[in-house]
């Protein structure tokens, strides 16, 4: 594909994916701990932020360390925040991914606590919308 059409595609369904997956759970942004994004290209999260007009720090973004890592860039995004506690039990969080044919699409979740008898590595969510 083309890089800056991609890009050019990207930067025009993340937000409206993100409002359209908020709109379905009855929260707005204001709601939203954290926004993972797939971590296709930093310049294309962040000309999506600057979209939203939301400032970076909300985002969870690790492409400066582990690169595109394609299909596995959001659960490792989700693992890293887990693991140093960025990302804690009720956040509220946007997965939103765009890819290969032009798909898009976002999802947004609330992360459970964990049980006492759960293992500390599993992760229980509350998904609220798929849009």
């Amino acid at each position: 594909m083309n890089g800056r059409e991609v890009f050019k595609f990207a930067t025009r369904v993340v937000g409206p994916a993100c409002r359209q997956a908020l709109d379905m759970a009855n929260l707005s942004m204001d709601d939203i701990d954290w926004i993972i994004p797939h971590q296709a290209n930093y310049r294309i999260i962040q000309a999506a932020a600057e979209q939203m007009e939301l400032p970076l720090e909300r985002f969870v973004i690790n492409i400066d360390r582990y690169a595109n890592t394609s299909a596995a860039s959001i659960p490792l995004a989700l693992a890293e925040g887990l693991e140093t506690g960025r990302i804690k039990p009720d956040d509220t969080l946007i997965f939103v991914a765009f890819g290969a044919g032009l798909t898009w699409g976002a999802m947004v979740t609330q992360l459970a606590p964990a049980a006492a008898d759960t293992p500390a590595r599993t992760v229980r969510t509350r998904v609220q919308a798929v849009a």
